[in-house]
């Protein structure tokens, strides 16, 4: 469990465990929760490893499990840049708390978060370059140099011309990250011709000033159990997830300004990235309607049961009066 996916981050301020934790929680969630509780730090805490070590449930279950332990407030999955320049790349996260917190605090705590990551960052701003070392002015005359024979130069020869770049006749980085999809999930495997026809729309993802990991890890988070149609699924997030337009924020000196190091949180249900004000119960308002929907039209509970003896007595008297 410590391979890389979601590592396991615990929030502050948690009481100790306890033989009640998580009782007012459905069996499957208590399950999965005390789980997830014992893992260390640093865990991976993706669909696919706590399914391999949960024997009870399938990946589908415990994708539902993880989306309700996110509304009662005990995790938020979130991720973050880590590196600097053309090395950077994003770290996937889950914060979880024994303690169920309400979308006030998970703001304010990953808002926290997010300061820190910025104070630890490294500074990526460009440094000046120096002045050239200014020349002290010659005060001795320097010695004529030694008199070289001119040396016989031989004739030039007929140019060859250059074979055309494989650079520019190459794929482009969208092709590439497309391309490459399959070898991330064997679900979302393309031809050449899927790959030629999407890559336009990947390219307004990359001119848009996100990294083909970014890009990646869009298309691949949250995939359902079974893809029909990997073009079809893959056009329909590509346009329906583009990311917006952002300005190119620029310093008093006309460079560029580093990039802001802030986490950003995924929704539980289908991994779609956002602010923590954006997404509460860590879920996006589609999945969040989806959600409510479910939970509104779930079976009311059982009635008591009625009294057999009261029933009984009364059908005795039924007969006795026949």
């Amino acid at each position: 469990m410590a391979n890389p996916g979601y590592g396991k981050r615990t929030a502050p301020d948690q009481p100790p465990r306890t033989g009640t934790d998580f009782t007012t929680l459905p069996t499957r969630e208590r399950y999965v929760a005390g789980f997830i509780d014992h893992l260390p730090e640093g865990a991976s805490m993706s669909v696919k490893q706590l399914a391999r070590q949960l024997p009870l449930y399938g990946q589908q279950a415990i994708s539902s499990a993880l989306t309700a332990l996110s509304v009662a407030g005990h995790l938020r999955r979130v991720r973050c840049p880590v590196g600097a320049g053309d090395e950077t790349r994003w770290v996937f996260r889950t914060f979880w708390s024994r303690t169920a917190r309400d979308n006030a605090w998970w703001t304010t705590f990953l808002a926290a978060e997010t300061a820190t990551t910025q104070a630890t960052a490294p500074d990526t701003a460009p440094t000046p370059p120096l002045p050239p070392p200014s020349k002290a002015p010659r005060t001795e005359q320097a010695p004529e140099p030694t008199p070289v024979p001119q040396q016989r130069t031989p004739p030039p020869r007929p140019e060859t011309p250059l074979a055309p770049s494989t650079a520019e006749t190459g794929p482009s980085p969208a092709y590439l990250a497309l391309a490459r999809l399959g070898r991330a999930d064997h679900r979302l495997t393309l031809s050449a011709d899927d790959c030629a026809a999407l890559e336009s729309r990947a390219t307004e993802w990359l001119a848009r000033g996100v990294s083909t990991d970014y890009l990646t890890s869009a298309l691949t988070a949250g995939l359902p159990a079974t893809i029909d149609s990997p073009t079809g699924f893959l056009r329909h997030r590509l346009t329906t997830k583009i990311p917006p337009q952002l300005p190119a924020e620029r310093t008093e000196s006309g460079t560029t300004a580093p990039t802001a190091r802030s986490l950003l949180v995924e929704c539980t249900e289908c991994g779609t990235p956002g602010p923590p004000e954006a997404l509460p119960d860590g879920l996006c308002r589609p999945c969040r309607e989806t959600h409510s929907n479910q939970t509104g039209t779930s079976p009311a509970a059982p009635t008591a049961a009625p009294d057999v003896k009261a029933r009984m007595a009364n059908l005795r008297n039924l007969l006795r009066s026949v």
